[in-house]
């Protein structure tokens, strides 16, 4: 599931511009600072020298994938030297068996609710980043039962119970006069046809059962499925829920820099905007495996200084929500994909033995 997703092509390298690409992303990482080529041969094994290490960064700069924002300064990684990394150099190292455990034994929780809040603050513990979970979607959970309760003259409550123990109330308005014993074998009949789907294939399926004219002898029958219409009349979709933990990660106390903490406002701002976060969010749930953005590629302004890593969660065919990790370029990416992917694998499976 591992996979850095993005377009972008990447130039071919010889060998030993792949291994000192590779020092200096990963003295930036470490350190933050410029890289000289000192440092990459006293601290990697190149078995070149600083002089033939310098020029050959010096193509690397002109290759676009380092830069020099100093003179006689250092070199450090460029967005697409960081894509080229990721992408071809980066050695993801797998969890522990007990990294595996403790996270485990902390994704619980008595409710789906629960299960993404304590996923969410344990990411953002576990990689010290902005985490942004879309918990699943109600359209997409599965009834496990119905009932209707009468309320008023004419009103009953439609009470929807999901396999995931999820539950949802709608008012709706019968037709007709409907007496407590017939209601009770409505909402049997109702619950036996229903079970196990979405609200979408419910809706499709009393459609199609309405349409079969077999029941249109057997008035309980069409009675039920005519509250099954009423009940599942389409509705404006409800925004999907967000969880975000750990926005404070994001703001480096120590900076005294004013750049710093206008970006980290505009950043703040931009994390309490559900539509910028779901359309984030939305690129993550149609693709395969850990999606990697680096800076513009979010195609987010206030986002143009940080990364996200970010996949989906539940059935590949078709996904319950999606998880994103934000925080700066300077990122153990390598560390952060690993926590994503097993976190998501786990909560994959908690959501979907629950469902059923």
């Amino acid at each position: 599931m591992l996979q850095a997703g993005s377009a972008m092509t990447s130039p071919e390298l010889s060998r030993r511009a792949r291994k000192i690409l590779q020092a200096v992303v990963a003295e930036y990482l470490h350190s933050g600072d410029a890289v000289g080529s000192r440092t990459v041969t006293r601290r990697h094994e190149i078995g070149l020298s600083p002089a033939t290490v310098r020029n050959v960064m010096a193509d690397l700069e002109e290759l676009g994938m380092l830069e020099q924002r100093h003179t006689s300064a250092g070199r450090v990684p460029t967005e697409q030297g960081l894509r080229f990394f990721i992408q071809s150099l980066l050695k993801v190292r797998g969890l522990s068996p007990k990294e595996k455990d403790d996270i485990r034994a902390r994704v619980t929780g008595a409710s789906p609710d629960d299960v993404v809040q304590n996923a969410s603050r344990l990411l953002s513990e576990l990689t010290q980043h902005a985490v942004i979970i879309a918990a699943p979607d109600p359209q997409v959970a599965r009834m496990s039962h119905i009932e209707f309760v009468p309320i008023r003259a004419g009103k009953l409550l439609a009470v929807l119970v999901g396999t995931d123990g999820r539950v949802e109330n709608r008012v709706v308005t019968a037709a007709e006069p409907i007496d407590v014993a017939r209601l009770d074998r409505i909402h049997n009949y109702l619950s036996t046809l229903l079970a196990g789907l979405t609200l979408d294939e419910a809706r499709a399926r009393v459609e199609r059962e309405l349409a079969d004219a077999k029941h249109a002898y057997d008035d309980e029958v069409a009675a039920a499925l005519r509250l099954g219409q009423t009940l599942f009349a389409v509705e404006p979709p409800r925004p999907t829920d967000l969880v975000v933990s750990g926005q404070a990660n994001l703001v480096d106390p120590k900076s005294a820099d004013p750049d710093h903490l206008d970006r980290m406002r505009h950043l703040l701002r931009t994390l309490e905007d559900k539509a910028v976060l779901l359309s984030l969010l939305d690129r993550t749930r149609t693709a395969e495996g850990i999606q990697v953005f680096l800076g513009a590629e979010t195609a987010h302004a206030a986002l143009v200084d940080s990364s996200v890593v970010a996949v989906s969660y539940g059935p590949e065919e078709q996904p319950l929500g999606a998880i994103a990790v934000i925080g700066p370029m300077r990122m153990n990416y390598g560390k952060v994909m690993s926590v994503v992917d097993f976190t998501a694998d786990v909560l994959s499976r908690i959501l979907i033995d629950s469902d059923g």
